[in-house]
């Protein structure tokens, strides 16, 4: 009994490196974008904090949590930055976060797609997000885009929202070290 105990300690530390290939947990590098774009309206957000366990070679055990300050929207013109925070619109003092839920992540094609809840708004939809992985090393990059309907989120704006458009375009790029 007592000889197994170093036997199995040393087993541990030889077998330790391999577990940390297949589970990869990922932290997020602060020079990331969000960027959104509709028929006349566009922007960024920043304020990404969350978690991210991902490695291409085990989809199964891959998950992601991320949040979104929404107040830290930027359109480039500091009214439309006020109205969009506004209860017409984000109405970021009633729903201060973006959330992502991951439920599956699967193979498409060249690339892989992430299923999961986004709740926006106080309203919480299914989303699927296509994306890209590159990875060098200790570093990553995870890219995509994907669309989102403002209305189905309950986001009706003002009286001048049919000018923003329903349907917004979401890029992502998202850098990533182990």
């Amino acid at each position: 009994m007592f000889l197994l105990r170093p036997v199995m300690a040393k087993a541990a530390l030889l077998l330790a490196p391999i577990a940390g290939l297949l589970v990869s947990s990922w932290n997020l590098d602060p020079n990331y974008t969000i960027r959104f774009a509709g028929s006349r309206a566009e922007g960024t957000f920043t304020g990404l904090t969350g978690t991210i366990t991902y490695n291409p070679a085990e989809l199964s055990s891959a998950s992601m949590r991320v949040t979104v300050d929404a107040a830290t929207i930027k359109t480039g013109n500091s009214l439309k930055d006020k109205h969009a925070r506004g209860e017409d619109w984000f109405d970021v003092a009633t729903y201060p976060k973006i959330y992502f839920q991951s439920t599956a992540f699967t193979r498409v094609g060249s690339g892989y797609a992430v299923r999961g809840d986004l709740t926006l708004h106080g309203v919480k939809k299914p989303v699927t997000i296509p994306f890209q992985f590159s990875q060098q090393g200790d570093k990553g990059v995870f890219t995509g885009q994907f669309k989102v309907n403002r209305r189905d989120f309950g986001i009706n704006g003002n009286a001048l929202g049919f000018t923003v458009g329903e349907e917004l375009d979401v890029m992502l790029r998202v850098p990533v070290r182990r």
